[in-house]
């Protein structure tokens, strides 16, 4: 009976906290230029810290941020105007991150290799190291495992280095939500301008419809979203591939941009804030699982800096790249947090950007490294282990 107490409070909480977070937001304005997203990260952070959160809550914000954040992509994408973004923009966008991710690599293979002699490594096992990275921030977690298998990463290395990425990328996902549409606007302000522009005619634009009938249209969206998700994951059981999560991705997104062009499904009103909230969960339950407690910083410390050199070293030459060669900035910062992250994150970029455009060509960039993923992956490791 606790349990079950326990898995309806965790419920109320993960859900009524990002409600009373929007409501609250449409009431004080402070708390939208502060951004929900912060609030809620540090809320989330507070109570997972605190002691309170025990395997069962924990494993309620897991399925519940496994299943809101799969219905946030038809969400959002439903409203998305596909236009705007060309193949061409979208493949530099990707090319500038997967050779920004491969450079820095290989420059911190050689930073931090004069350390491994003293943890007890081989030039081989911090070759296979760098490999795993490239695995990782290039094609997501879910290449984690078959790159490692690839290499013969040994266990002990495994569980070091997806602690450590653990920790960087939840680092890196705290700056993007806190600072990352700050630092877009500083460095491409022409391209934010545009993007505010069309966000606030969207904000602007207000249901003249009344209560009931804007609920049951909300209702039916989230209905659409879900039938969307479930024939996904139905296809992803029937079709023998190892990257289930890839193939639930790529039929949300087809199957969401198909239907965004029926028109009874065009009539949907409030598809991208309803997707928005959704996101908010997510975050809320996102924080509330990171213990800062449990964390070991301690051993192979010179590991955890070469993946933090890695991933804010790649956001740093991607910035570059993108102004050298007049790419788009939110583009990139898309293209960056679905390549280090992997492509369900990419709708919380879209909410800090205010930019829901960014949603379809980010996950089509994240895709396209999880088909690489694991062949840049290996080839790495042949590359590192013969320098």
């Amino acid at each position: 009976m606790s349990e079950i107490l326990t898995i309806f409070a965790t419920a109320v909480y993960l859900f009524g906290i990002p409600f009373l977070t929007v409501k609250m937001a449409e009431r004080w304005p402070v708390i939208n230029k502060i951004s929900p997203m912060v609030i809620l990260y540090i809320v989330g952070l507070l109570v997972g810290n605190i002691g309170i959160v025990g395997e069962a809550t924990s494993t309620v914000c897991e399925n519940v941020s496994n299943v809101v954040v799969l219905i946030a992509i038809p969400l959002m994408l439903l409203g998305c105007n596909f236009r705007l973004w060309s193949a061409k923009s979208m493949f530099k966008a990707f090319f500038a991150g997967l050779f920004s991710i491969l450079v820095v690599i290989i420059a911190g293979f050689f930073i931090f290799r004069s350390q491994i002699a003293s943890a007890g490594l081989t030039d081989t096992e911090f070759a296979k190291i760098g490999a795993v990275m490239v695995g990782i921030y290039t094609g997501g977690i879910p290449n984690l495992a078959p790159v490692s298998k690839a290499v013969d990463l040994p266990q002990h290395l495994f569980l070091l280095v997806s602690g450590y990425d653990l920790v960087v990328t939840s680092i890196y996902l705290l700056i993007i939500v806190f600072w990352g549409r700050k630092i877009v606007q500083l460095l491409f302000p022409a391209k934010v301008r545009r993007a505010d522009d069309a966000t606030e005619a969207t904000e602007n634009a207000k249901d003249n419809k009344g209560f009931w009938p804007t609920v049951g249209n909300r209702a039916l969206g989230i209905a659409t979203a879900a039938v969307i998700v479930a024939a996904s994951y139905s296809l992803s059981r029937v079709i023998p591939l190892d990257n289930t999560v890839a193939v639930i991705i790529i039929t949300i997104t087809t199957l969401s941009i198909v239907l965004s062009f029926w028109k009874p499904v065009k009539r949907l009103e409030g598809t991208f804030e309803v997707g928005q909230y959704f996101v908010y969960v997510f975050c809320l339950a996102v924080a509330t699982m990171v213990n800062v407690h449990d964390l070991e910083f301690s051993k192979h410390i010179f590991i955890l800096y070469y993946i933090a050199f890695a991933v804010l070293g790649s956001f740093l030459l991607q910035i570059l790249f993108t102004r050298l060669f007049k790419l788009d900035g939110d583009l990139m910062l898309a293209s960056s947090i679905a390549l280090i992250n992997s492509p369900p994150f990419v709708p919380l970029v879209a909410t800090v950007l205010r930019n829901k455009d960014v949603i379809l060509p980010g996950i089509a960039i994240g895709l396209l490294g999880y088909a690489v993923g694991n062949y840049l992956g290996i080839g790495m490791f042949l590359l590192l282990s013969h320098l």
